[in-house]
């Protein structure tokens, strides 16, 4: 996932505001050009168990693209550690792709910079039009009333993955609905080594994700309608004492996930040492982990009571990747050519597969692909009970300030220190300090 600095961030935010230069060698002027129509530079994100896996899985569709459109495509998978940083330096500095993978979390941030191209009608016109789309995608492409800032491409929820073996042998029968079970089962299963849940204590993305859905369980919201940070509500508070809770009282997280950040919780998942494991679309990179199908279950993620749905029932944020392309783009007729590639039916059909997410093109999300054990559950979830993080210029100081707060205070659980309201909270205020529109 992705870490970045919150003075870092906000610098560069600011800045872009101001000056959105080229990109990927384009023309001063700011508009664009196609002075280099035979090529284009791709920043991927990192989808796969590996960043080979990744080229393994794109560069046989960049050279269908090259066939197609004689377009060569200059591919580079970063990884989410790396990724927005190496954005905002790129829009900054002149030096980056055509187009890009973004978080879909980040949309609104860097819709702000002025860097992105707008996809007004005319522009999603060239790709097939914006109905093509499903809604709850759409919600996470920018500021609600503005042009979007990007396209969805991976649509992706959380659900709760769980050992079928492990449940066996600890005499569990089905997977916990609620939050009250989830801890019940884990404890079942929290001896000899083996955890019940695993966590990735150090992802500050993750962390965001989790908090979130929790704060939206207990009624609350990280931000006001106008857009300012409530970090230290009552409800954002429980929800974040609920999440590490989990390590420091119910003790169902090993102390060592205080320290994940690079999936080591699928890794433990897979080779028997956790049981229970909340995660967007991991069915793929279970199988490259060596499981097999009939090995693991998936579940809804808990609510606290009841069934979810919207309101105090989310349970997952909206996850998901979108594909944007810079405006000063030197190849901005092909950076649109490309996007139209990439979000057309059939290779949404092939790369969500690949990746085991949802398509956000409706007409693919018809191939039985994306009706299976590892992909019904997220479908649903997207449909019924998902909500978008907020889309406001400063989610990404969000991730960082309070993602870090939640670090934090898993650190503190794994050393034994106490974790209290008034810690929590505590730490929330600082965070809120931290950001530039406190």
């Amino acid at each position: 996932m992705r870490s970045i600095r919150a003075a870092a961030v906000g610098a560069v935010t600011m800045s872009l505001a101001l000056a959105a230069t080229a990109c990927g060698g384009g023309s001063s002027s700011g508009g664009g050009s196609n002075d280099s129509p035979k090529e284009l530079t791709y920043w991927a994100s990192n989808q796969g168990a590996s960043v080979e896996v990744d080229k393994k899985v794109l560069q046989p569709e960049l050279d269908k693209f090259e066939k197609e459109t004689g377009i060569k495509v200059k591919l580079e998978v970063v990884p989410w550690s790396d990724l927005l940083n190496r954005i905002l330096t790129a829009t900054t500095s002149g030096q980056g792709p055509d187009v890009l993978n973004i978080g879909n979390t980040w949309s609104a941030s860097l819709q702000a910079t002025g860097a992105l191209l707008p996809w007004d009608a005319k522009n999603f016109e060239k790709i097939g039009g914006k109905d093509r789309f499903v809604d709850s995608a759409l919600g996470s492409t920018g500021v609600e009333g503005q042009d979007p800032a990007a396209v969805p491409l991976y649509s992706m929820a959380y659900a709760l993955y769980y050992n079928k073996q492990m449940f066996a042998d600890a005499g569990i029968t089905k997977p916990p609905a609620t939050w009250d079970e989830l801890v019940a089962t884990g404890k079942k299963i929290s001896k000899d080594g083996k955890w019940g849940l695993g966590a990735e204590g150090s992802n500050l993305s993750n962390n965001i994700h989790q908090v979130f859905v929790l704060a939206k369980q207990h009624g609350a919201d990280f931000f006001t309608a106008d857009g300012k940070p409530d970090f230290t509500s009552d409800g954002a508070v429980a929800a974040v004492k609920q999440y590490v809770d989990l390590m420091a009282q119910d003790k169902v997280v090993a102390p060592g996930n205080a320290e994940y950040a690079q999936n080591q919780s699928l890794s433990d998942f897979a080779k028997g040492k956790t049981a229970m494991v909340l995660w967007q679309t991991a069915s793929a990179t279970f199988k490259t982990m060596g499981m097999k199908d009939n090995e693991w279950g998936v579940a809804p993620a808990p609510v606290p009571s009841g069934a979810p749905g919207a309101g105090k029932a989310t349970n997952s944020m909206v996850a998901g990747i979108n594909m944007a392309v810079f405006k000063n783009s030197d190849n901005i007729d092909g950076a649109t050519d490309f996007v139209k590639f990439m979000t057309s039916d059939a290779e949404q059909k092939l790369l969500n597969k690949a990746y085991g997410s949802i398509p956000p093109v409706k007409a693919a999300q018809s191939d039985p692909a994306f009706n299976t054990q590892g992909t019904a559950v997220l479908r649903e979830t997207l449909a019924t009970s998902a909500a978008a993080l907020p889309q406001v210029p400063d989610e990404s100081q969000f991730e960082t300030a309070v993602g870090t707060a939640v670090k934090e205070l898993f650190a503190d659980a794994a050393n034994g220190r106490e974790v209290t309201t008034e810690s929590v909270k505590e730490k929330l205020a600082k965070a809120q300090q931290q950001m530039p529109n406190k």
